[in-house]
This record gives C-alpha cells, sequence and structure tokens, in this order.
C-alpha cells in the first residue's frame, strides 16, 4: 500500500516509544569513534508540522510528546530523546515541529556516520529528499522498497550499523517480510543492531510478530512493548506498540525498567496501560 503518511500520527505514544529506544541505541553505538551506519527502511518525511493540518487533523501527538513537553516529572533516561525533540523546535518555547527517524538520526550522527534511508511514497520520498538537500555526503534517501533495498547495504563499509525496520504494517503482509528480512539481514550482518517496531492492533499477526522475530536466528534480543488503552470494542485503531531489538546495547534493559513505569503512568489514556519487557 501507497496510502499511509506518518504525519496523521508523528509524535503519538508510538513515536515516543520507537523514538526514545532510538536514541538509546544511538547514543550507545556513537560511542566508538569508528563509523557507523543507519539505515531506515521506511523513512518518511524526516520532519512533520505539529501546526498543520495533517498533524491536526487527530492531534495524536497531544497525547504523546506532548504529555512530555514540559514535565517537570521527566526522568533522566528521557533526557536524551527530549533533548533531539528540542532540537527541532529552536525557540524552544512552544513544540511545533516532531523529528521523525531520520531527523533524529541526522542529528545525532557525526561527520564520519552514512545514513541511508528508503521510502516509497511519492510524496513522503520528495519531501524527505528536500530535507537532506544539505546532507549529500552523510545521507541518501532512496524512492523504493525498504525491504528489498536493505539486502544492498549489508554489512555496511564499517562493520558498524543499526538498521530500523518500521513499516506501517497496513498490508498485512509487512507482518512475513519483516520477519524474513530480519533472517535475511542476520545472514548478511550478524552483528548489527536491528530495532523493529511493530503496532499493537487487533490483528492475529501483530501478536504473533514478537515470537517469530525470537526464532529469527538472533542469540540476544530484546522485547518491549507499550499499552496505553484497552483494544477497542469495533477492533480497529492503535492501543499501543512494541521494539523488538536484535543485539541491543547491554545497558538498555535496565533503563527500560526505570523508564517505562512512567511512560505508563504519563501516556496513559485509561486503566488499561501496561507494559512488557523481556530479553533473551
Amino acid at each position: 500500500m501507497l496510502s499511509y503518511r506518518h504525519g496523521f500520527h508523528a509524535g503519538n505514544h508510538a513515536d515516543v516509544l520507537k523514538h526514545f529506544i532510538l536514541v538509546q541505541l544511538l547514543g550507545y553505538l556513537l560511542q566508538k569513534d569508528k563509523a557507523l551506519w543507519y539505515i531506515d527502511t521506511h523513512a518518511g518525511a524526516a520532519q512533520y508540522a505539529l501546526t498543520g493540518s495533517t498533524a491536526l487533523k487527530n492531534s495524536e501527538f497531544e497525547t504523546g510528546i506532548g504529555r512530555l513537553w514540559g514535565n517537570r516529572s521527566l526522568p533522566k533516561t528521557l533526557d536524551g530523546y527530549i533533548t533531539q525533540v528540542r532540537r527541532a523546535n529552536p525557540d524552544a518555547k512552544k513544540l511545533r515541529t516532531y523529528p521523525g527517524s531520520p531527523q533524529i538520526a541526522l542529528q545525532m550522527l557525526r561527520p564520519q556516520d552514512r545514513l541511508r534511508l528508503f521510502e516509497k511514497h511519492s510524496t513522503e520520498i520528495r519531501i524527505l529528499q528536500q530535507n537532506l538537500a544539505g546532507e549529500v555526503r552523510r545521507a541518501i534517501a532512496y524512492a523504493g522498497d525498504g525491504f528489498d533495498g536493505l539486502k544492498a547495504m549489508l554489512p555496511p563499509p564499517s562493520r558498524r550499523g543499526l538498521v530500523l525496520i518500521d513499516p506501517s504494517y497496513e498490508d498485512k503482509t509487512d507482518y512475513k517480510r519483516t520477519k524474513q528480512t530480519l533472517v535475511d539481514a542476520l545472514v548478511r550482518f550478524a552483528t548489527g543492531t536491528y530495532a523493529i517496531w511493530y503496532p499493537l492492533v487487533q490483528r492475529r499477526e501483530s501478536r504473533a510478530l514478537p515470537n517469530s522475530l525470537k526464532l529469527a536466528g538472533a542469540d540476544e534480543w530484546l522485547h518491549v512493548s507499550l499499552t496505553v488503552k484497552a483494544p477497542a470494542t469495533d477492533g480497529y485503531g492503535l492501543h499501543g506498540s512494541g521494539m523488538f531489538v536484535v543485539n541491543p546495547p547491554w545497558t538498555l534493559v535496565e533503563t527500560l525498567r526505570q523508564t517505562m513505569p512512567w511512560l505508563v503512568d504519563v501516556l496513559a489514556q485509561d486503566h488499561e496501560a501496561t507494559f512488557l519487557l523481556e530479553s533473551s
């Protein structure tokens, strides 16, 4: 499907979980001087205007990043994530822009690092390429299928890489392709770090994906999910999301143990809010 545009959902609770973890992964990997490759299979537009009609249609950011912005009880573990959101909002007084995964990576990566981004949607890729116009040395955005495009990127020349796989899953075949993409990637680049986002929705494939990914061939993995409300009675809608990380930093489990209870409290939309954390 090519109808999905992330701007309608930018900054929601799922973005908070995904990008908080992304910042943790990048921060850990950037402790070494050797060049790092960041590869995003479903990059989107990189930045999203929260004051525009698209984001305001459902205002999902208000129950996501909006609850963290200016929150005085914010734990230290979330400082890095909020810093990256602030960098996309220079005046720091009002939350006007939400940085997507490519923008966060662009802000954090160094001159020696490289970004390789894929996006199929004709409008999104055009905006993404415009946003990257000043980064021709570090970043390349490809108009195409990230599942297929990833194969040519692995292993990266530096043998150090972080791969984010986060399709919209509007097409249920994305679940199967995500699993197969991880299997293939581990054959090519077994030591890479892979972060896979998935939605918590009323669909069998969504419930089965984490256990399926555990069988992809990785020795070390971490799985965390955040539920913000009870599933809708009509079976539609997003009630949470999860992240499955292969070859995670050793520090990530403890960081999540400290942070997830706070995120549950702050992002909860009803009494069913909870989280799950497990690792190999």
